[in-house]
């Protein structure tokens, strides 16, 4: 009698202290310390026309070439392989985690032989046993330990799903910045070409009037360093221009080669500014944002799983066999059992309580993540949005500059030929030509890339929910 008092006593208090563990099982909703600015600082200019970041923007360009590049790169590009391959593995984790709250069954057979000798007869009797069995087993998820793995499964799932679309964005991103690059040198090396021939034909000029006795040697020396200081920048170009072409075979998956071109730098549409919304709205743009979402939902459900595993847990388990035996008579033993445990821990040695404490750190780690990720996500798109404006005013003022100089050179030129100038000045005047125009050039592939870096901070035209929105 005193033994089953005690028994009832120890029943209760251990479903007293699962129902007071009870209702600290599902972790706070996750809540991001960083506040959310209610507009942008820097303001697109309010003269263009806003279009929303669709999938495949970079189609805004108006290249062909850029777009046949694009797609080579989201088919073929290594990292999103890896990508891909990471996304299939936790898929796989998935499915096991999920199969993990499902009964299981096993079958198993054990055959024995034995030889044994009768104390009264002296006969030697040989016995030949099987014995096949079916075993079931399943745990009753009575605080939801296995369905918090499960949603943690999921979640992860979820953030290499993200992960996958953030890589395929910077993907499509880089490509369209390095042909926009391609495009920038290509300009640039023809320029440099067309004022070498330009020097060389001044540099002739200079040596046939040094021989006529009109000019003095002076004048060809410095005529011939010009002359060099151009023709170096050639190779200089075109080293940075076979780079270049390198790196986009890099993107595309295939092996350093010629790169096709389409538009010219200057023929490429400069893309009307996409219509960049409320900072809030930016959480659900971009794949990098909803993917530490993911993390921190998938450690909020570890670490209701590691406080499920300090309350009990209830087994179920069934097995069904039989036993043949060639020493003995009649038909096979039918064997079956049902039956159950209840496992409660007692003393772990503080083992389980410092797995809760460590999810919870691990939550307070994708929780840090995801709010510097979010803050990082406002910074890039406020630096875009800078670098647009600025880079408008900026190629306003360079443009001008190179008219200016273009307008210079042309006065220093006849000025030298009717004698009242010297040849430095029209050499001066071909070298400040020179930088502006490169300076155009390099400024208009700035412009385009702010473009590119925009719509790339902006998430691309990616959408909760859609997986393959950034292809």
């Amino acid at each position: 009698m005193m033994k089953r008092l005690t028994l009832r006593v120890q029943l209760v208090a251990t479903a007293a202290l699962a129902l007071q563990a009870c209702g600290s099982l599902t972790p706070s909703a996750p809540a991001t310390r960083a506040p959310l600015p209610a507009a942008w600082q820097a303001a697109a200019p309010s003269t263009e026309a806003r279009l929303r970041v669709e999938a495949g923007w970079w189609r805004a360009f108006g290249d062909p070439v850029l777009d046949e590049l694009v797609a080579q790169a989201l088919a073929h590009n290594i990292d999103l392989r890896s990508a891909a391959a990471r996304v299939a593995e936790v898929r796989a984790l998935t499915d096991a985690q999920q199969a993990a709250g499902l009964p299981t069954l096993d079958f198993g057979t054990a055959a024995q032989r034995s030889r044994s000798v009768s104390a009264a007869t002296g006969k030697p009797y040989v016995a030949n046993v099987l014995q096949p069995q079916f075993q079931a087993s399943y745990e009753v998820d009575l605080w939801g330990r296995v369905a918090a793995l499960d949603r943690a499964a999921e979640a992860g799932l979820q953030a290499s799903l993200d992960a996958q679309d953030t890589a395929a964005l910077g993907v499509a991103a880089t490509m369209a910045s390095a042909y926009i690059g391609l495009r920038a040198l290509d300009a640039r090396i023809a320029v440099a070409r067309d004022t070498l021939a330009s020097r060389e034909a001044a540099l002739k000029l200079a040596r046939s009037r040094q021989q006529s006795g009109y000019t003095s040697a002076l004048e060809t020396q410095q005529s011939e360093a010009e002359y060099r200081a151009t023709a170096a920048v050639v190779p200089q170009l075109t080293l940075l221009l076979r780079r270049q072409e390198h790196a986009i075979s890099l993107l595309t998956g295939a092996a350093p080669g010629p790169v096709p071109r389409g538009l010219a730098l200057t023929a490429l549409t400069m893309a009307a500014l996409p219509d960049v919304g409320l900072p809030s709205e930016l959480l659900r743009r971009r794949p990098d944002i909803a993917g530490a979402e993911a993390q921190v939902a998938a450690t909020d459900a570890q670490l209701a799983a590691a406080r499920a595993q300090l309350l009990p847990s209830l087994k179920l388990s069934a097995s069904l066999g039989s036993i043949s035996s060639t020493a003995l008579t009649g038909d096979p033993f039918q064997l079956w059992s049902l039956g159950g445990s209840i496992l409660a821990p007692i003393f772990e040695g503080g083992r389980l309580r410092a797995g809760v404490r460590a999810s919870d750190a691990r939550r307070e780690q994708a929780l840090a993540s995801y709010e510097k990720t979010v803050l990082t996500a406002f910074g890039e798109v406020e630096d875009q949005l800078a670098a647009v404006d600025e880079l408008a005013r900026q190629a306003v003022e360079v443009e001008a500059q190179r008219a200016a100089l273009q307008e210079t050179l042309r006065v220093a030129s006849n000025r030298y030929r009717e004698g009242y100038a010297s040849h430095l000045d029209e050499l001066d005047a071909q070298r400040n030509l020179f930088s502006a125009q490169q300076a155009v050039l390099q400024l208009r592939a700035d412009q385009l890339s702010a473009r590119v870096a925009l719509s790339r901070a902006l998430g691309g035209g990616w959408q909760a929910g859609t997986q393959e929105a950034a292809r």
